[in-house]
């Protein structure tokens, strides 16, 4: 069984985050979901779990940071095809996120693009073609 990854958001509207992460491509599990948490899956190994802060603060005694005022983590999905990530981008967008809050990575062999989610939380949207992917890329000494 591959290992899977579950990434886990406390947000402040869970209707409102399930509906954005629906419409940027993910798949609501109702198994693994209820009125406090939606379980939301990218793919078989992706899963991203949507919790309201009561629930997310039964996981940890930190305080919840503001992720539209401070940032501890960024998140990454890979991507088909340039016109994918400009298609996931646009339907963030549209579902009320905020589009390209970094710059646009633009290279021969990668283009990635990013979005961040009505809760503040930053994310990635990559595409790559391996085989063009030089020895050391340029992007490396960055």
């Amino acid at each position: 069984m591959p290992r899977m990854i579950f990434v886990n958001l406390p947000v402040t509207d869970l209707k409102r985050a399930t509906a954005f992460y629906e419409a940027v491509g993910a798949t609501r599990n109702p198994q693994f979901s209820d009125d406090t948490a939606s379980c939301m899956v990218f793919s078989e190994t992706i899963y991203v779990m949507l919790t309201t802060h009561d629930k997310f603060r039964q996981f940890t005694p930190k305080p919840i940071a503001d992720a539209k005022t401070s940032n501890q983590a960024l998140f990454c999905l890979s991507a088909d095809s340039r016109k994918e990530v400009d298609d996931i981008v646009g339907r963030a967008k549209a579902a009320g996120g905020l589009a390209d809050p970094s710059p646009v990575d633009e290279y021969d062999f990668m283009y990635g693009r990013s979005f961040e989610d009505p809760d503040g939380h930053m994310w990635g949207v990559n595409w790559l073609d391996m085989a063009a992917v030089p020895p050391k890329p340029a992007m490396a000494n960055a």
